[in-house]
């Protein structure tokens, strides 16, 4: 007797090896596989501006990653002792006005600079819930916690950034043929739009992305929502907010992730790359040992046979570690 309805694994058209590019970009559920990709030596670039939880801001960040426009000092501007930018995430902010405009810019600059190599994209919708600025019209990514009155709440149709991401997606394919996109929607909820307009909102950005996937040939769905929401369907997997996913969601959306969209000679290489990574954890109740010595120079040794086989792989900090740690 089965007692849930389970999601099988299948492969992707979106696949994952070492030697890509990745930028990813969006919720804060695109951080948790992102950092995840990150942590085990993918060339991954995480969300350049901070979390973007809308789909209007998040390919607004696009078009201006993919433009030579500038981030310039007028645009920012100082509340609560911070200087903030509406486009980027809190995480930019800071007291000193000079500081945040530097922040901000650089990291622009590094996905610029890797720009022409970027050939996976994987984007994270979070809600279609979007904040208009009163006074300027224009949405914002990021209210910095400004009075609720300076904005309007609106919840965007799939028409008003569909067309958008059809020309950008378009165009970069164009420059970068090998160009492949990932789309998810966030399986957070937004408990605070209430659960009634949260489902809704789910469902508009559920549908822009069958409707992208249906348009592109190249842009695949990964189904994130659907895993957390119908296959674990159960608040374990919740964190004690009941609203983000716990460790263990986050865990099985993962390994999914992993069956799915990352290539069987990737995965021995970063079986490999997790034993490493692991051993780099440990810490031994007796440093200065014979018995020490040897696991750091075999964890040496396996270092250098990987980076000896495959050039493009950046094990330099565990291999740092390990040497230091030889008694």
């Amino acid at each position: 007797m089965d007692f849930r309805t389970q999601l099988p694994p299948s492969e992707s058209p979106f696949q994952l090896q070492y030697q890509d590019t990745i930028l990813s970009m969006g919720s804060c559920f695109a951080e948790h596989i992102g950092q995840r990709l990150s942590d085990h030596k993918f060339g991954l670039h995480l969300n350049p501006f901070g979390i973007l939880y809308n789909p209007l801001s998040l390919i607004d960040a696009l078009y201006f990653l993919a433009s030579d426009d500038e981030i310039e000092e007028d645009d920012l501007f100082q509340h609560q002792d911070l200087w903030h930018h509406f486009s980027f995430h809190g995480r930019f902010s800071h007291p000193d006005r000079t500081t945040a405009l530097e922040q901000m810019r650089s990291s622009i600059r590094k996905i610029r600079s890797e720009w022409p190599k970027i050939n996976r994209v994987m984007l994270t919708f979070g809600t279609a819930y979007a904040f208009q600025n009163k006074q300027t019209g224009a949405f914002v990514a990021n209210c910095h916690k400004l009075p609720g009155s300076a904005f309007e709440r609106v919840r965007l149709p799939a028409e008003d950034f569909i067309f958008n991401y059809l020309n950008l997606l378009e165009e970069w394919k164009a420059l970068q043929p090998d160009l492949q996109v990932l789309i998810s929607v966030s399986p957070m909820r937004h408990i605070r739009d209430g659960l009634v307009e949260n489902q809704r909102s789910k469902a508009i950005l559920v549908l822009a992305a069958d409707e992208l996937v249906k348009a592109l040939e190249f842009v695949h769905y990964f189904p994130a929502y659907e895993l957390v929401l119908d296959d674990l369907r159960d608040y374990r997997f919740y964190a004690k907010d009941l609203i983000h996913p716990n460790e263990m969601a986050v865990d099985y959306v993962w390994e999914f992730f992993k069956a799915s969209c990352i290539t069987k000679d990737t995965l021995e290489i970063y079986d490999k790359v997790q034993s490493i990574l692991q051993a780099a954890r440990h810490r031994p109740f007796h440093e200065n040992t014979a018995g020490h010595r040897k696991f750091c120079e075999r964890q040496l040794s396996q270092i250098a046979e990987l980076e000896g086989k495959y050039s493009w792989l950046d094990l330099s900090k565990e291999k740092d570690y390990f040497i230091q740690s030889i008694p």
